[in-house]
């Protein structure tokens, strides 16, 4: 039977294995949290202030850039922010504050669609001086899943209405109603179309056989022949041009037909420089005050005249205009017709010739 001090000895191993163990778990927890800095790493503490915690719980990893460099320790709820109630408290490895600045960003994030949330810091374009103990790191606000399924809910609602109106569209071309329906089901329409469709084929069949005026215009080697021929004298033509020859070509080629083109602009512009500096007729006409005023009462004293004429005034005006004057002229050369007439019938009636001797 063990004495007293072998119990004593076996107690005493049994403790040495204990606190053996328990310096090893230590050790291995420090070891498996690396990514903080380790469990006797310094660390600082910082926090944020969101509007909603989305799911964040305290242990959450705390990101910056994708690289965990902290964890959440406690999420509170700070009544007196209204706007941002929710506090999330985070201790972040010492090493990793010359990355942080007080202008960084920091964001709740999730890992995937449905996975943890997380926070999120950005420092990309932080410019500011480091954190210290007890900082805030100012959020940027993103949109939560939830706020993204509110702002495209009217989006959703829009496309239910044109699926609805697609199906109903669906249904009625299922039945048979409308033109576009009439065309999916109607047999009559179906007999049409493959009528047409063997109408036309024969008519390209004939085509190729060279029946009818379209077909001897693609199969007749003679219509082709003719206009080759045609396109070459046209050609023929088109070389006598460009060689001078013919009136066209002369047209074209000529340099003394050019001169006298040019002689007759540089006349009319002579003849328009006078106009316009009022020489000769035309350009007192078109820049003489006088003569234009000249010309324009004598115009008028024409129109005053062709009034009067037309009116019947004066005797030119009585002349054109009155009936009786007419009848009378007409009639006293009907009187002197006769006159002649019986003067030619006997002239010895109304000429006589007396003849006295003094």
């Amino acid at each position: 039977m063990p004495n007293q001090r072998e119990i004593r000895w076996s107690q005493l191993k049994v403790g040495l294995l204990v606190i053996a163990a328990l310096v090893v778990l230590t050790l291995l927890i420090s070891l498996m949290s690396g990514t903080t800095g380790g469990l006797f790493t310094r660390r600082i503490v910082v926090h944020s202030y969101f509007t909603n915690a989305g799911g964040l719980k305290p242990g959450a990893p705390v990101n910056l850039q994708g690289v965990t460099i902290g964890a959440v320790e406690k999420v509170l709820i700070v009544p007196s922010r209204r706007k941002t109630p929710v506090e999330a408290i985070m201790r972040i490895g010492l090493k990793y504050g010359a990355a942080l600045h007080t202008d960084s960003k920091a964001s709740l994030a999730t890992a995937g669609v449905l996975g943890d949330t997380f926070v999120d810091i950005d420092s990309s374009k932080a410019t500011g001086p480091p954190l210290k103990n007890g900082d805030e790191v100012p959020v940027r606000a993103n949109p939560s899943l939830s706020d993204v399924i509110k702002s495209s809910q009217g989006t959703i609602d829009q496309v239910n209405v044109i699926l609805g109106k697609l199906n109903a569209m669906t249904d009625a071309l299922s039945a048979g109603q409308g033109t576009l329906g009439k065309l999916l089901k109607d047999p009559n329409l179906y007999a049409r179309a493959t009528g047409t469709l063997t109408e036309m084929q024969t008519m390209v069949t004939r085509i190729n056989e060279g029946q009818g005026t379209l077909g001897k215009l693609v199969n007749d080697p003679g219509m082709y022949n003719r206009a080759n021929d045609t396109i070459a004298r046209l050609q023929k033509v088109a070389d006598a041009i460009d060689a001078g020859q013919g009136t066209l070509g002369k047209l074209v080629k000529d340099p003394a037909l050019y001169n006298n083109l040019n002689q007759t602009a540089a006349n009319a512009n002579h003849l328009l420089a006078g106009v316009n500096q009022g020489r000769g007729t035309l350009g007192m006409l078109a820049k003489d005050e006088a003569f234009r005023n000249r010309l324009n009462a004598t115009i008028g004293n024409l129109q005053s005249i062709s009034h009067s004429l037309a009116a019947g005034e004066g005797t030119t005006g009585k002349l054109l205009h009155d009936p009786a004057l007419y009848n009378n002229t007409n009639q006293s050369v009907l009187e002197l017709r006769r006159l002649l007439a019986a003067v030619r019938a006997n002239p010895k009636k109304y000429l006589v010739i007396r003849l006295k001797i003094f």
